[in-house]
């Protein structure tokens, strides 16, 4: 069967320092980040500002300077999903996925030490494709997807907080 273009997406490139230590993996970009090549770019979606908040510091709305925040708290960002069919936004619309080359990026940085999965759908999508490293701590994190927002601001922070320890 052919995919329409617009039923394709596409992850963007990772963003990650020499220093990364603390690896933040999505499932797939929504259409709105696409629109906007920037992860997390939907304005409802919590993410910058759990990241803010659980860091005590403050992100600027630029792009570049959110990137420059991820690189001062050592964070890198990368989807599990390198490209799939999907409707929409939603994660549960994810069909035909294929993985980005996580265990090469580990591999190539060697400092991450925590993994943080944005979300039940990239945590069960990388357990699909990869197997966990024994020096590799393992996250689960409530979504930050203006899709979730059964879960206050407060609690998601609390949980998200466990990537600082």
């Amino acid at each position: 069967m052919l995919i329409k273009n617009s039923d394709f997406s596409k992850s963007f490139e990772p963003i990650i320092f020499n220093d990364t230590e603390i690896l933040i993996l999505g499932s797939l970009p929504g259409k709105k980040s696409i629109e906007l090549n920037q992860y997390y770019g939907h304005p409802r979606n919590r993410m910058w500002t759990i990241l803010s908040k659980i860091t005590n510091s403050e992100i600027s709305t630029d792009y570049a300077s959110k990137k420059l925040f991820l690189k001062k708290h050592r964070i890198g960002l990368w989807d599990v999903v390198h490209g799939a069919e999907r409707k929409g936004s939603l994660d549960s619309n994810i069909k035909r996925e294929i993985p980005n080359d996580i265990q090469s990026l580990l591999l190539d940085f060697p400092s991450i030490k925590v993994i943080g999965f944005n979300g039940k759908k990239s945590e069960s999508m990388f357990n699909k494709f990869f197997k966990p490293i024994s020096s590799i701590n393992y996250v689960s994190l409530p979504s930050s997807s203006p899709a979730n927002m059964a879960i206050s601001f407060e609690d998601i922070c609390s949980r998200w907080s466990e990537l600082l320890k």
